[in-house]
This record gives C-alpha cells, sequence and structure tokens, in this order.
C-alpha cells in the first residue's frame, strides 16, 4: 500500500474518529487515503480552530484528537493551537504536509522548518522520511501524547514519501498505568494532615481527568475538608457541596484566599505550573503537600514541603483510606468564610438591571444550563466571573483555558466539545473581540448540522485590558472598536441570531435555542462596571471585615 494509506490505517488502529483541518496539495494522497477510511474529515475554514476543536478532543475524552493542515502558511497557522494544547495538557496529533524532500520543482516556495517551529510547543515533533517507520511513529506519538503530562506532538509528512510504496501494518496499540507513590510518601502525607489543625484541598487542573475526579470527590466525602478549585479544577469536586469554598478566580485577595491564609496546612492535588496561580506560597506561610504525577517545579510562589507523586488516582484512592477525620481539626474559620461567599459571591444579584451585570448573565446561565451541559469559554473579562460565579457541578463543564488563555479558542473548542457530546448542551461564551477571532466557523457549525448556542458579550473594546489600563491609572485609549451586524451576520451563514434587549430575554433566549435546535447566535450587551466595584472595592472593605475573624 502506499505510505499514506499505512498512515491512514495506522490511525484507525489508534481509534482515530475525526481528523480537523484544511488539506493542501501536498496533502492530497493523504486526503485520498482518508477518503477510503472510517476517519471522518472535519473541513474547518482556518488551522488554528481545527488544532482548538482537535485539542478539545482530547481534553474530554483523553485520546488523541489529530488535525490537518497543509505546509507553510497552514502548518505556521497551527503554532498557537499547539501551545493551546500544551500548556493546557491536552494530547493532540498535528499533521503538516511537506515539499518533496527527494526532488522538488518549486525551489524554497512556501518552504519553513515546521518540524524545528514545532519542537518547542509539542512533546515530540518528527519528519516521515522513511513510510516504513509509519507504525512506530504514530504508536509512539500517540503514547506520548497520552502519557502524563499530556499534550501535542507533530508528525510532517512528505508529498513524496506519501506516495511511495511500503508493505508495513500497523503496531498493536498497548495500554499501561504509571505506578503509585510509595508506602512512605503516602504515610508522612496522612500523617501531616492528621496533625493539622485547618488543612485546606486545593483542586487544580492535573487532577481534571475522568478516573481522577472520582478519587478526588471519595476523599472529600470520606474526610469532610473544606476545599477550592484552580479554574482548570472547576468540577472535579462538586462545586455545589456544603464544604466547596469556591474557585480562585484570582491570585489572591478573594474571599477563598482568606481560607488559603488561615489554613495550616494545604493539600494540593494536580497543580501546574502552567496554570495561572491559585495562590502564592510565602515564607512562614502553610506547608504544601504538592500531589501530583510530577515532582513540583520550584519557583518564588511555589515550593512545597513534601510531595507525593505517581498516578493521582491510586494516590488519592490511598490517602482516602489512610486519612481520618480528625478530633483536631477546626473548620469553623472555614465555616464563616463560607457564609461569606455565599452571601456576596453567590448572592445579592441585580436581575433588574440593563445591560445585565456580569454575576447576573452567569447566574441566568446556571440556571437554564443543565449541570451536564458544556460552557466552552473564549478569553476576556467575563472568563473571570464565569469561574469565580459559576457552580460546575461536573469536571469538564467549563472548558477555560487558564494556561495559554488564548482568544479566539471558544466557538471551535464548543464545536469540538459538541461532537465528543452531541447529546448534551453546548455553549460557546465569546467577548466579541475573540468571536470575531475565528466567528467563520459558525459556518462549520451550520453545515456539520450542530446543535449550539454561541453567547456573545458586547462591550465593543478588549475589555479585560481596558479594565487594567484603567486600573494602572492610564487613559481610556487604543482598545475599542466597532462590531458588525452579529444577528444578521449569523444569518448569513444559515445560523439563527438574536439580541438581548432588555432584562430577563437571555433565560428565554436561551431556552427557545436548546428547544429548537441548530446553531443559534445570542448578542447581549454586558455592563463591566461591576468589576471596580467588586473587584476592587467590595473585596477591599471586606479584606478588613474578615481580618476580625482571621486569627480566631
Amino acid at each position: 500500500m502506499k505510505v499514506s494509506d499505512l498512515l491512514v490505517r495506522a490511525l484507525e488502529n489508534e481509534g482515530v474518529e475525526y481528523i480537523f483541518g484544511i488539506p493542501g496539495e501536498e496533502n492530497l494522497d493523504f486526503l485520498e487515503s482518508l477518503r477510503k477510511s472510517s476517519i471522518k474529515l472535519i473541513l474547518t475554514r482556518h488551522e488554528q480552530a481545527a488544532g482548538f476543536m482537535a485539542a478539545t478532543y482530547g481534553r474530554l475524552t483523553g485520546r488523541t484528537g489529530v488535525c490537518l493542515s497543509t505546509l507553510g502558511p497552514g502548518a505556521t497557522n497551527f503554532f498557537t493551537a499547539a501551545a493551546y494544547a500544551q500548556l493546557g495538557g491536552m494530547p493532540v496529533m498535528f499533521l503538516t504536509g511537506q515539499k518533496p524532500i527527494g526532488k522538488s520543482k518549486q525551489g524554497r516556495f512556501q518552504i519553513v522548518d515546521v518540524v524545528g517551529m514545532m519542537k518547542p510547543v509539542t512533546k515530540m515533533a518528527r519528519q516521515i522520511v522513511d513510510g516504513n517507520n509509519v507504525p512506530s511513529l504514530v504508536r509512539e506519538g500517540f503514547r506520548v501524547a497520552e502519557a502524563e503530562k499530556p499534550g501535542p506532538v507533530h508528525l510532517e509528512l512528505p508529498e513524496d514519501v506519501a506516495a511511495e510504496e511500503v508493505d508495513r501494518v500497523p503496531f498493536e496499540v498497548t495500554r499501561w498505568d504509571p505506578p503509585g507513590a510509595s508506602q512512605s510518601a503516602l504515610k508522612k502525607a496522612a500523617d501531616m494532615l492528621h496533625q493539622a489543625k485547618h488543612p485546606l484541598l486545593v483542586v487544580a487542573s492535573g487532577a481534571n481527568r475522568d478516573r481522577t475526579h472520582r478519587a478526588v470527590r471519595a476523599f472529600v466525602e470520606k474526610t469532610g475538608m473544606y476545599f477550592c478549585a484552580t479554574q482548570m479544577g472547576k468540577g472535579v469536586a462538586d462545586e455545589r457541596h456544603p464544604r466547596c469554598l469556591g474557585t480562585a478566580a484570582l491570585s489572591d485577595k478573594d474571599y477563598l484566599h482568606w481560607a488559603i491564609d488561615k489554613a495550616d496546612l494545604i493539600i494540593n492535588v494536580g497543580h501546574d505550573v502552567n496554570e495561572k496561580p491559585p495562590f502564592f506560597m510565602h515564607e512562614g506561610g502553610a506547608p504544601v503537600i504538592h500531589v501530583s504525577f510530577f515532582p513540583a517545579q520550584v519557583d518564588d510562589v511555589y515550593f512545597p514541603q513534601h510531595e507525593v507523586i505517581g498516578c493521582m488516582t491510586a494516590n488519592m484512592r490511598s490517602l482516602a483510606e489512610m486519612v481520618e477525620p480528625s478530633q483536631s481539626w477546626d473548620f469553623s474559620f472555614f465555616e464563616r468564610v463560607h457564609a461569606e461567599i455565599e452571601e456576596h459571591v453567590y448572592g445579592a444579584i441585580d436581575h433588574e438591571a440593563f445591560p445585565s451585570p456580569p454575576q447576573c448573565l452567569v447566574s441566568d446561565l446556571r440556571e437554564v444550563v443543565p449541570d451536564d451541559g458544556i460552557l466552552s469559554l473564549d478569553n476576556g473579562m467575563y472568563k473571570i466571573w464565569f469561574a469565580r460565579n459559576y457552580r460546575a457541578a461536573e469536571p469538564n463543564t467549563v472548558l477555560l483555558d487558564n494556561a495559554l488563555a488564548t482568544m479566539g479558542a471558544g466557538l471551535p473548542a464548543a464545536i469540538g466539545a459538541k461532537m465528543v457530546h452531541p447529546n448534551r448542551k453546548v455553549v460557546a461564551i465569546c467577548g466579541d473581540g475573540g468571536f470575531m477571532m475565528n466567528s467563520q466557523e459558525l459556518e462549520t457549525a451550520v453545515r456539520l448540522g450542530l446543535d449550539l448556542v454561541v453567547l456573545i458579550l458586547r462591550d465593543d473594546a478588549y475589555g479585560m485590558i481596558r479594565w487594567k489600563q484603567a486600573g494602572m491609572q492610564f487613559d481610556d485609549f487604543g482598545l475599542q472598536f466597532n462590531n458588525p451586524d452579529f444577528v444578521k451576520y449569523a444569518e448569513s451563514y444559515g445560523a439563527r441570531g438574536h439580541r438581548v434587549q432588555a432584562a430577563g430575554e437571555l433565560k428565554t433566549l436561551m431556552k427557545q435555542a436548546f428547544d429548537q435546535g441548530g446553531v443559534h447566535l445570542i448578542e447581549t450587551p454586558i455592563d463591566y462596571s461591576e468589576n471596580e466595584r467588586v473587584l476592587y472595592e467590595e473585596l477591599a472593605k471586606k479584606t478588613l471585615s474578615l481580618s476580625e475573624h482571621r486569627h480566631a
């Protein structure tokens, strides 16, 4: 068979369902091989979007997503998506074409060193020089992509190699489980927890795995410890739980940080240095137990005193068996923090204001989106509010990027999520700035016949940077723009467009969109004046209020 046939068979052997991307002339042998296969090509309108979709497939399934581009500009468009997958821990294989490496009549036309470009943002980047190596390269690529920490890999298939004849078959797919920690490391962690007075659990992105989240929940139920999550750890433990202190949307000075400051021991499960820190360690602060697949990467704000390294699922199960609720534990201060969070984060919402403040918008979404529904957030000011105010009941139901934090990923990631979970409600939440970076994928969603809601939060500006600009006492400059008529824009692609024009309309429109099916775009204005009132003024005042109880 041709090398391109062998490559497609190797991908089928790995269980690949979809390949997202845009072929070019250098991929035509591969495209013909793909036509005859069981794998479905999802043609996108931009290679970056294809990478986001494949990465989301990997994020939600734990299996490697696959995407395809040609050489040159098609491949360079993959770079941001590869960085997104690398920092976010998402297994994905990037396949790119290349001019013939034996003999080319086009000189250096469109030639860049794609393998060299991809090496810094992948776990493995290789050119297929000999078609006989396809079985080993594909098998190794999938193993590397899915091993902890999951991430991207890259294979480049030159045009002349793709057309060569070979007589090989794919390698058998094998699985392996990483070992757990030593008994001495587990016992020391258990002893530290038993000796603590105010232990606190922090759940981070590395724990957001299918099996690990069950072990974390079992640990919470067994011990009764209070816990909080990082942004990418949302939903690992149910945020409606009475011991949940919410999500660290900020790195410091929010309500839950008073619990972190009060804790005399923090067990940090799944910490990833690539995620924005949920808290800062300091000399003389509470000791930290680092539970992860890997040893900690020590820096100025993270230097744990004990580490439990290995399979987090096995280790959390072991700790749940070894740790008993201690008579010395005192959670009275955490109870006070919990009450403050219930009142000031989740309560006292103005549902009559229009344009809606962020808390109202988040509350409305929480009311109409089912617990297994998926929110796919782009990047903007609203991400802080959804991280802080939206209670996630299940893992991977709030897809946000707190690692690369790239704009333009919200809609493509939502498309990927809907393909993985066709029977669940999926909502892409985008600012007007981020949406326009990959808005062309509305056509992809319509062509695929997806049921998808795209919510655009309109403020006619790059709102988060504008907020930070104001916070630094700079003049309002360089961050405002004009927008198209989003309703007509959606309709031009064959989607249905809606505009929220009064308080309370969003919930009605969301319910209608869910009931009717198809692709719906809903534009709503948003009032970000709450940024200043809550995130600066209110938290500063509450710092004084809670300080009286901090050392109680």
